[in-house]
């Protein structure tokens, strides 16, 4: 079995443009979460949201490009090209042959879907842009990431709710394990802050008008976020033959289902996962220092994940930091788990913990170290990332300091 490393990364969310942004506000605590800015807001019951702002996809693609790439897929392609670009690699001959792409996403392009139905239901018009369907499907990302950078072996979407990036990580750690590919450029992104988007989370009355505040027992609901997370996962081998940065080791991942209920989450479900995922990686729990909750600031999701590590991890559960980085960028829903992975990196590579901000309360159903408002300073040689999705979908990831 092949081992996998990570040597490039790349994003664009609320907090940032960029990697070194996006930590640097991890780090500062800072928040992403605003008022909303699109049209018809004033409609919505939520009207706030962690929206990517001041990015200009004009003065990134070309106008064919503008008619093919969804937002979610403009937000891809720019997280890609930093990761990318970081890794050094350039895939031509045998090596863009076998390598891939595998990402996720939830909704694929829901602001192309929503501007579409605007134009045909309330604009009354006949017609729509004939790149309407490529422009929206779900691999439309994948698809033209492959394009981009002559990915020619192993692309496709995975689409799981709200674990949808962990789930196309885990493929992706598969697959280079088993030699099938030398490299994947995986993570996920998404982009619903439009008004069909919120208006539809709207319903499931799960969601807070004024902020995310996971583990916190005052919390009242989940915000949405946007953007994307992209990592080149590569065969160790292969990256130290050409001398590259190696970013930290992804040593094992694991996957569950509920098989219960299409929205309330199950703490067995998660409990097999996070189990799995360290008997995939042959760790003990004492090896675990630090995790990414999945902490989406909804009373069920919550107490379950709290009550889920407890099981896993015992006593040594009181030692833990888990934080949840969605109080500051909001919920990427099928982005999530990508952009989430940067805090485990930060805490593997600078030993800096991104905080839980908004923490006001304690929670007895939540009482572990949450590492609440501000971030810490500790040293973490092993971090899971939590990811536990409607449909009771599980994915969690484990990652080692090299």
């Amino acid at each position: 079995m092949k081992r996998v490393v990570i040597t490039g990364v790349g994003t664009i969310n609320s907090l940032g443009h960029s990697v070194p942004e996006t930590l640097e506000a991890m780090r500062e605590g800072r928040c992403g979460i605003g008022e909303l800015e699109f049209r018809d807001v004033d409609r919505l019951a939520i009207k706030i949201g962690g929206q990517v702002r001041g990015f200009e996809a004009k003065g990134r693609f070309n106008r064919q490009q503008m008619s093919l790439y969804d937002r979610f897929t403009q937000f891809t392609l720019a997280a890609a090209k930093e990761a990318i670009t970081q890794s050094g690699l350039t895939f031509n001959g045998d090596l863009a042959a076998r390598s891939g792409v595998v990402l996720g996403t939830a909704g694929g392009g829901v602001s192309t879907w929503d501007d579409n139905y605007r134009s045909v239901y309330e604009d009354g018009k006949n017609r729509v842009h004939p790149f309407v369907v490529p422009k929206l499907m779900n691999n439309a990302a994948a698809s033209h990431l492959s394009m981009e950078y002559n990915l020619k072996g192993p692309s496709f979407t995975v689409s799981t709710a709200c674990a949808s990036s962990n789930h196309a990580m885990a493929q992706a750690l598969a697959m280079v394990r088993s030699g099938m590919a030398p490299v994947i450029v995986t993570g996920g992104s998404e982009s619903m802050l439009c008004f069909g988007g919120v208006k539809a989370w709207e319903g499931l009355r799960v969601m807070s008008k004024d902020a995310c505040r996971p583990f916190s027992a005052n919390r009242n609901g989940m915000v949405q976020g946007e953007g994307a997370g992209v990592f080149v996962f590569e065969e160790y081998e292969h990256a130290k033959a050409r001398g590259a940065d190696i970013l930290c080791e992804v040593i094992g991942s694991a996957m569950s289902s509920d098989a219960s209920d299409i929205v309330m989450p199950s703490k067995q479900g998660a409990a097999r996962a996070i189990s799995g995922a360290l008997r995939d990686a042959r760790l003990n729990p004492e090896d675990v220092a630090y995790i990414n909750a999945h902490g989406t600031g909804t009373a069920a999701n919550d107490k379950t994940e709290c009550a889920a590590v407890a099981d896993v991890f015992g006593k040594h559960a009181d030692n833990l930091m888990i934080s949840s980085t969605k109080s500051m960028h909001g919920h990427l829903i099928g982005g999530t788990g990508a952009v989430e992975l940067l805090a485990c990196i930060m805490a593997l590579r600078d030993g800096v913990i991104a905080p839980t901000i908004g923490y006001e309360e304690p929670d007895p159903e939540c009482a572990l170290d949450v590492v609440p408002n501000e971030a810490r300073q500790a040293k973490v040689d092993v971090a899971l990332s939590n990811a536990f999705a409607f449909g009771g979908m599980n994915a969690v990831l484990a990652l080692r300091k090299v």
